[in-house]
């Protein structure tokens, strides 16, 4: 058996010998084509060596970029060379589908006529980054089974835009701009026409405004002239020094002709937020344009996700919002919903005057209110639109659990009618934590976004997305009754996601494996009570592709598999022996089946959804079915199921798998001896485990980032209390160490892919991350260097 190891950046790679490996020189290892949730390569099942050119030459994604094929390090024939350079056209052609990121509607005067803008994105490969712009569009509904949508002629770049809000009226919209280096932030303030008003906020008075979905806040008060955000603290002093020695006063990185300090270490929220100084809470006036930190804030809470709390006449204004405490640490926080919150109210001055010093409220010590001080967990804060309660998200599940992602609950605090917050406060459950429903019963709550303005015209009732099973689909919760409603068509098993509201109406995409997105308007009569919703069409610009593309698609099937537990004697709870899903896509040819690759999502605790992916599309329009299972352990199957995984990883997720495939093999919907595996992260984890524990299943494998050795990796990662808890079960959490004991670390050795490394037959390709905080690179090179050892 051949093996090749190769050392690449984005767009190319140099083949050296023995087990393939490559490296790119970035944090969570992204190429273009590769989804959120899975980023598979591809592979044609030949000899290995051939299969190591082929992938390495799709990887290498366009000849026509990277330089005339004959320069790339492999042996290329001449038929060879043109089956790549299709291949990568073709890969190209489904890459270059549209995304819509947000959404916002707006009334226009007449109230007959709404207008709606769409931000859209679209890769830029050369530069590993997006392109983002904004496409507008006006929409009558003309009956109840018609609805019009007129498209502006042409998008409109988005260069250097972080973050667009518009205010609460819809007359003014905020653009900010972070600065790449250590330029001033810009606040752009638009109206219809033009440009308003302009503010530079200098470095000295705060860092980049945060955008990451997470952290990230801005609220426009009632009146509109005051903008609540969360921005990176201002960096502090650091000592400096010249030849000859201390320089006093701080100056600038670019002024010290020797070395600075760095003054006190401080840690980090790990993976994605490394170098990010930490988020506070600023208040800009934009009649004056001067900003202000919010005071009274502890200093070891990290905020995020503030809005202004419904306004009063007469009364004290207050800014609600999330804290993560850094106490007794900093862990990773990117895709970890177990680290405990809590929301915040926080009083503020009026912010009117030009110097708010000069204001005697402004002299006052503000008091910080804890509001959820009862619950491990609570974020996502929104005011109901009359102001008389405040609905959160609380991932509790997670951090009682101290698994990384579980089945959320949904909350409520009715707000005081003085509007001056205390503490404590009573919390009401609306959806509870939901550990094993019924077959075709809501299945609990996995919602891990919701809209700024979620609400109907009954001001009690919201539009969320969330997973069901394999699925993605939209809910009504009536927060009051706590009834909960799916409105997406319940007989298919695409997926959807809400966009953004226009009244009491939906605006929404869908999609499936096979189907690229559309847009579609949902809308229902008001008059009967649990009506079912009526989705229609709307003829959009945004996600064409190519005739090419739209024909591979069509011929195409897919299908959700229940699968069914092999052992469920060894089941300790209901909602564990219930079977699993995996999601199957293959052409609707009835000849002998095409080529498998089984994709594995990473978490474990996260899901493979049944909507579009760009990547998955285009390997089965080269001729793979695709088999991506849904392991117990996966989000939106219930508590029971998901929590049965942790202390068997490396054993009830590796059979899951391999139970999967054997499904599909007895129905003969694959050939057993043209079997491939790819995943990353955990999915990585399974890959790796896969082909060491069954040696002979797979003809090649890829793993992206992949958790190959735990002991080694618990050390150094961002996570350390992951491998406590997924390895040791209800145990972890109290055993957890900063220092692993022998013992610990010989667990975590017998629970890694390494333990069945010496078994290894397949070719396999491994993705690393260069900078990765969460699985570091050690971690890969160490599995490389023994494949390479052992071949």
């Amino acid at each position: 058996m051949r093996w090749t190891l190769a050392l690449a950046s984005f767009n190319s790679l140099n083949s050296i010998s023995n087990c393939s490996l490559t490296l790119a020189a970035s944090h969570r290892f992204s190429f273009p084509f590769f989804s959120p949730q899975i980023r598979p390569s591809s592979f044609r099942f030949t000899s290995s060596s051939h299969y190591t050119k082929k992938l390495s030459a799709i990887l290498a994604m366009d000849s026509s970029i990277a330089g005339p094929v004959k320069e790339l390090p492999v042996g290329l024939d001449e038929a060879t060379e043109e089956e790549y350079a299709s291949q990568s056209k073709l890969l190209k052609e489904f890459t270059s589908i549209s995304s819509i990121d947000k959404a916002w509607t707006f009334k226009s005067e007449s109230g007959l006529v709404s207008q709606a803008m769409f931000s859209i994105s679209q890769p830029n490969l050369l530069a590993n980054k997006k392109r983002s712009f904004m496409l507008s569009t006006s929409i009558s509904k003309e009956s109840n089974n018609n609805v019009n949508f007129q498209w502006a002629p042409f998008p409109v770049e988005m260069a250097g835009v972080s973050i667009i809000v518009p205010s609460p009226s819809g007359s003014k919209l905020l653009v900010i701009r972070n600065p790449e280096n250590e330029s001033p932030s810009r606040f752009e303030i638009w109206s219809s026409s033009q440009l308003e008003k302009e503010f530079q906020i200098p470095q000295s008075v705060h860092g980049s405004v945060y955008a990451d979905g997470w952290f990230e806040g801005i609220s426009w008060n009632s009146d509109e002239s005051l903008i609540a955000y969360v921005a990176e603290e201002p960096s502090p002093s650091k000592p400096s020094f010249d030849h000859q020695g201390y320089i006093k006063g701080a100056t600038k990185d670019k002024e010290c002709s020797s070395w600075k300090g760095q003054g006190d270490w401080e840690e980090e929220w790990g993976e994605c937020y490394a170098g990010k100084r930490q988020p506070a809470v600023f208040v800009i006036n934009l009649n004056s344009g001067k900003v202000h930190a919010v005071k009274g804030i502890t200093k070891s809470l990290s905020v995020g996700q503030v809005v202004w709390a419904p306004p009063v006449e007469g009364t004290d204004k207050y800014l609600v919002f999330v804290g993560w405490s850094a106490e007794p640490r900093k862990l990773g926080i990117k895709y970890c919903y177990n680290r405990p919150c809590a929301l915040y109210a926080v009083k503020v001055p009026p912010y009117k005057s030009e110097d708010v010093g000069s204001d005697p409220k402004s002299m006052e010590e503000p008091t910080l209110v804890n509001l959820t001080q009862s619950i491990s967990s609570a974020y996502f804060p929104r005011f109901s639109p009359d102001g008389k309660f405040l609905v959160f998200q609380s991932a509790k599940a997670s951090v009682d659990s101290w698994v990384h992602s579980a089945t959320n609950s949904l909350h409520r605090i009715d707000w005081p009618t003085d509007c001056k917050p205390c503490s404590p406060t009573k919390v009401i459950d609306v959806i509870p934590i939901v550990n094993c429903a019924e077959d075709g019963h809501f299945p609990g709550l996995y919602c891990f976004g919701i809209l700024s303005k979620p609400w109907l015209s009954d001001g009690c009732t919201m539009i969320l997305s969330s997973y069901w099973h394999s699925c993605q689909v939209i809910l009504s919760v009536n927060v009051l009754s706590g009834e909960v409603f799916r409105i997406s068509p319940a007989d298919s098993d695409i997926s959807w996601i809400v966009l953004t509201l226009d009244g009491d109406n939906v605006i929404a995409v869908c999609s499936s494996p096979i189907d690229v997105p559309q847009i579609k308007y949902g809308c229902f009569d008001k008059e009967i009570k649990n009506t079912v919703w009526n989705w229609l069409n709307v003829s959009s610009p945004i996600f064409r592709c190519s005739e090419k593309v739209t024909s591979l698609l069509s011929s195409h099937q897919f299908s959700i598999m229940q699968i069914p537990v092999k052992d469920v004697s060894d089941c300790l709870t209901k909602g564990a022996a219930k079977p699993f899903e995996a999601i199957f896509v293959s052409s609707k040819k009835n000849d002998a089946p095409d080529p498998l690759i089984v994709i594995l999502h990473g978490g474990p605790h996260a899901v493979s959804l049944s909507s579009f992916s760009k990547s998955l599309a285009f390997l089965s329009s080269i001729g793979y079915s695709l088999l991506i299972v849904n392991y117990r352990g996966s989000l939106g199957f219930g508590e029971e199921a998901l929590q049965s995984l942790p202390g068997k990883i490396g054993s009830q997720d590796v059979n899951d798998v391999l139970t999967a495939i054997d499904h599909v093999i007895e129905k003969g919907l694959a050939n057993p001896s043209k079997i491939t595996v790819l995943g990353g992260s955990h999915g990585g984890f399974l890959t790796t485990h896969l082909i060491g524990q069954a040696p002979d299943k797979f003809v090649a494998a890829a793993a992206r980032n992949p958790v190959c050795n735990i002991s080694s990796m618990v050390g150094i990662t961002d996570i350390p209390d992951w491998c406590y808890k997924e390895t040791y079960g209800s145990n972890g959490k109290s055993i957890f160490t900063e220092a692993p004991t022998a013992e610990h670390l010989t667990h975590f050795y017998n629970k890694s892919p390494i333990s069945h490394i010496s078994k290894v037959k397949a070719p396999t390709l491994l993705l690393l991350g260069a900078h990765d905080l969460r699985v570091p690179v050690s971690n890969g090179l160490q599995t490389t260097i023994r494949l390479r050892k052992l071949s």
